[in-house]
């Protein structure tokens, strides 16, 4: 009988990657231990690549590893190996933290733009929202009564389609028509481009 050759000294007797997965699936600690005395090396190097910053690629790492312990039952052998499926579970969380800090920063940079932004004349924007709101009104005056019922519901009162019907009575195609006709003679009224 052949014996196996392994590269690197004796082979493990212990299980593998895989089982372990499954006893920590099933709460055991000390088979997490060894877990964790497999991947964790892998997994701070693949977070570390993509983050950049060492204390924020132990947080990740550390929070791999929790994820790991929470949710190895998830672990489906068909898919892959042990190992890769944990580097993923890493990648995935390294390029989250890298999109949360970009957001983040993204943010900031917006909300110093709006610092920056000029004051306007409050008392022009009042006058101009009031004759608009006038001009709205005066155009709402232009259409028949079903159509300005059905825009007043829609758009004024939030309604959907289905329930500006059932509320006025009448069938779904004939509150679809009556808004769209109402809505361009609206558009025409206030002469905004198409």
């Amino acid at each position: 009988m052949k014996e196996a050759v392994h590269i690197g000294g004796i082979a493990s007797a212990g299980p593998d990657l895989q089982e372990l997965l499954g006893m920590v699936a099933r709460g055991d600690r000390d088979a997490f231990s060894e877990v964790y005395d497999a991947v964790s090396g892998p997994v701070m190097g693949l977070v570390r690549a993509v983050l950049r910053d060492p204390a924020q690629s132990e947080e990740v790492t550390q929070e791999v590893l929790i994820e790991l312990w929470r949710t190895a039952a998830r672990f489906q052998p068909t898919r892959g190996s042990a190992m890769t499926w944990v580097l993923t579970l890493a990648h995935r969380r390294a390029v989250d933290r890298v999109r949360s800090a970009q957001a983040s920063s993204d943010r900031e940079h917006r909300a110093a733009l709006l610092d920056r932004t000029p004051a306007f004349d409050e008392v022009t924007e009042e006058v101009e929202s009031r004759l608009e709101r006038e001009q709205v009104r005066r155009c709402l005056r232009t259409l028949t009564e079903l159509q300005r019922q059905s825009v007043t519901l829609a758009y004024y009162r939030g309604l959907a389609y289905r329930e500006v019907a059932e509320l006025l009575a009448v069938p779904l195609g004939t509150v679809k028509t009556r808004l769209r006709d109402g809505l361009i003679r609206l558009r025409d009224c206030l002469g905004v481009g198409t």
